[in-house]
């Protein structure tokens, strides 16, 4: 899965920097490219094992892209959150993510070669790759929340268990029940902080929208 998003991650990278296609929106005044979006839609397809080809509804072609464009929106929101922070990613950490994705394409020339097609040199690349980490620590960062405690835990047990009409048995009260609820309970309260915090983020941003949706 990692090496998987690593590839994606220079794919929708093409259009991030050179690009004079028509903007499709502005997110505070910096625009999200025509080109960009499309080269993010087809790898947005592709990781939902989606083809392009073989959508025929259009209302359905519509609603993935305009999901789609949503991520990137997100993605801006997130960098320009990380640049207000004063985020810094280390030159080793950047180093470190290139490295293991020159080794995900097997060889350093086929790297090259992507990275060239890409319309990027390696400098170029690395600053692109300081972005992307900076806007992902800023999520993690901004969206943690701490580890339930038991009361809540077993709040949530018995909130379960009512929702499936069920009465815990022994072995669903017992340690093992207990953790596997816990840990239920922190996937949900780690979704909910992350959506509302890109929540917060469209909320107090200016997303001007340059295509009728």
């Amino acid at each position: 899965m990692r090496v998987f998003i690593l590839l994606c991650l220079l794919c929708s990278s093409i259009a991030a920097w050179a690009d004079d296609s028509p903007p499709v929106v502005r997110v505070n005044d910096v625009p999200i490219s025509q080109f960009r979006l499309e080269r993010y839609f087809a790898d947005y397809l592709q990781a939902q094992g989606r083809a392009l080809t073989s959508i025929r509804s259009p209302s359905l072609y519509k609603r993935l892209r305009e999901q789609a464009l949503t991520e990137l929106i997100d993605k801006e929101l997130l960098w320009q959150e990380a640049q207000r922070r004063g985020i810094e990613v280390s030159d080793t950490a950047v180093a470190n993510h290139i490295e293991q994705l020159r080794q995900a394409f097997g060889s350093a020339d086929v790297f090259a070669r992507r990275l060239a097609e890409a319309g990027f040199d390696e400098a170029g690349f690395a600053l692109y790759t300081r972005r992307e980490i900076a806007a992902q620590q800023v999520f993690i960062q901004l969206s943690q929340v701490a580890e339930p405690d038991d009361t809540q835990v077993l709040a949530f047990q018995q909130t379960l268990a009512a929702e499936e009409n069920l009465e815990l048995s022994a072995a669903v009260k017992g340690e093992q029940g207990l953790a596997l609820a816990k840990q239920m309970l922190h996937e949900r309260q780690q979704m909910q902080a992350r959506q509302a915090l890109l929540k917060r983020l469209r909320d107090h941003a200016v997303v001007e929208r340059l295509e009728p949706r």
